[in-house]
């Protein structure tokens, strides 16, 4: 197929028109030599954790306890090295955004926190333990707990949002969201990772499941697909701003359990323990503990197939 070269010569002119939205349009461009955080890195990271969280599971079979810490040892070292790197563009990007001018190490800064974020891996195991065992106790189709580990989105979700989570505490901007927002892209679960879980935790089916920043979740909560644990309201200052930091989403107490397509809204909404939202609930309020809250049962009607014969 012949080019018509005479409309070539327009490609200079809108190559001009992009560039100046560069200018006018200047909170969607990153320009400048810093480069912030590698998408791919931190999931090739991601990657590296998962399979030291769940050996055999992941990437690596045939693992034994005379192989296994060579193994982990070597994915350790190649973690240190992949994210210092990430989380020194991170903390660069988020101290020049914060207009501070005071001189930092970051890569330095960025070797500690990497050291102290995988000082972690212990505890989080331990309460990955919990998650597994408590979706094996509230699923009765699973076989098995290494069907769980193998094959549930949803402790896919939950365990990248326990690593984000403690990423996050370290005060490490930006590379928790990365991974949360990957979670999310593969198994349709929205887990913020400033949200605060409890162990034992269970997401069932899981797709559509969205949960805010500033949820509190305590210990052996269960919810199932849809659930929406959002804000109710953005209180604003007197210019109109969003006031942020403040708490927006709801409190679920140890041993609810909240049933699909359910939505939970407010910072003030504080779900007691041992209680059970229906499915379809719209629930703006907080509820007692033991508390059973449903809607009415709608009405059903089903046409006799008499009607629609000629």
């Amino acid at each position: 197929m012949a080019t018509d070269l005479r409309l070539k010569e327009g490609l200079p002119e809108i190559t001009d028109a992009i560039v100046a939205t560069y200018v006018e349009c200047k909170h969607i461009n990153h320009l400048g030599h810093k480069p912030l955080p590698n998408r791919e890195a931190v999931v090739d990271a991601l990657a590296d954790l998962l399979d030291i969280l769940y050996p055999g599971f992941v990437r690596r079979q045939n693992l034994h306890m005379g192989n296994v810490e060579y193994h982990v040892g070597d994915l350790i070292d190649g973690l240190h090295d992949k994210l210092t790197p990430q989380i020194a563009r991170a903390l660069c990007h988020e101290h020049e955004h914060c207009g501070s001018r005071e001189p930092v190490d970051f890569e330095r800064l960025a070797q500690h926190k990497t050291v102290d974020f995988l000082k972690k891996i212990p505890e989080i195991r331990g309460l990955l333990e919990q998650d597994v065992e408590a979706s094996y106790l509230g699923d009765p189709a699973a076989k098995g707990h290494h069907e769980i580990v193998f094959c549930y989105p949803g402790l896919e979700a939950v365990t990248i949002y326990r690593l984000a989570h403690e990423l996050l505490l370290l005060g490490i901007p930006l590379i928790p969201r990365l991974m949360t927002e990957h979670a999310h892209s593969k198994t349709g679960i929205d887990i913020h990772p400033g949200a605060r879980i409890g162990p034992g935790f269970f997401i069932d089916h899981g797709t559509g499941v969205v949960i805010g920043e500033t949820c509190d979740i305590g210990k052996n909560v269960k919810l199932y697909q849809g659930v929406t644990l959002g804000a109710l309201s953005f209180p604003r200052d007197a210019a109109g701003n969003i006031i942020r930091g403040m708490k927006r989403h709801p409190t679920l107490e140890d041993e609810v359990v909240v049933y699909a397509n359910a939505t939970i809204l407010g910072g003030d909404t504080v779900i007691g323990h041992h209680a059970v939202i229906g499915s379809n609930v719209w629930l703006t309020q907080s509820v007692e503990p033991y508390s059973v809250v449903t809607l009415e049962k709608p009405q059903l009607r089903i046409k006799s197939p008499e009607l629609f014969q000629i």
